[in-house]
């Protein structure tokens, strides 16, 4: 047992070397960069779709898809006209830095205002992997059930941004917006929630509104100079 904690902490040691390495490469060319994560069926590559429709005319942006194995999610943004790059785990349950790392290599990033990486489907492994990111987005799906924060804290603790999805078929569900919104913010009073429906695009443009906002600051920060 204790040679299985020591192989678990060299690998998130080893992780948060690189992540560290890949956030001073980000700050020094001002690219503002999404961890977005969420459960299989969350909802989120349709997120990012009607994201990158509202801002994409505004923002240089691009993205990194994380998959099991297939790049179905990644044609779907490709559609829309931005760069992307699949990232395959072939198994594997979360993305890590050095797949980051591996993947920009196909990236323009002097061309770039806003990097989203969307993470494998999972709501355990992908927390614990920090990706050089300037915040953590979690798609939360209503029919998911509202217990989800509660029995998955971390991701919910070491995020900045939720987004509750889905929104439209509330009244179908037996989620209870009280009980979720109370326990995340139990977790993490900090957090900035969003409710969401691609559908009917409730709650599309205030998100858009606030990532915008959050490149625009970090273009006004000092930048950090490449290692």
């Amino acid at each position: 047992m204790t040679k299985q904690i020591e192989v678990v902490s060299d690998i998130l040691q080893a992780n948060d070397q690189l992540s560290l390495e890949l956030k001073l490469l980000f700050d020094s060319k001002g690219i503002f960069v999404i961890n977005f994560m969420g459960s299989p069926g969350a909802g989120k590559t349709s997120i990012l779709e009607k994201l990158v429709q509202t801002i994409k005319s505004e923002v240089k942006m691009a993205v990194i898809e994380g998959d099991l194995y297939t790049s179905k999610d990644a044609q779907r943004i490709e559609a829309q006209g931005i760069p992307v790059t699949q990232i395959n785990t072939c198994g594997g349950c979360h993305l890590d830095s050095s797949m980051i790392q591996q993947a920009l290599t196909a990236l323009a990033l002097d061309d770039l205002d806003l990097l989203i990486i969307e993470n494998v489907g999972n709501l355990v492994c992908p927390s614990s992997y920090d990706l050089g990111e300037d915040i953590k987005m979690v798609a939360l799906s209503v029919t998911e059930g509202d217990d989800k924060p509660i029995k998955y804290p971390a991701m919910f603790q070491r995020a900045q941004l939720v987004i509750l999805n889905k929104i439209d078929l509330l009244e179908y569900t037996n989620f209870s917006l009280d009980h979720a919104l109370g326990d995340i913010k139990t977790i993490n009073p900090a957090l900035e929630v969003f409710n969401l429906s691609c559908r009917t695009g409730e709650g599309i443009i205030e998100l858009a509104q606030y990532i915008s906002s959050q490149i625009a600051a970090k273009r006004t920060r000092p930048q950090t100079t490449e290692r």
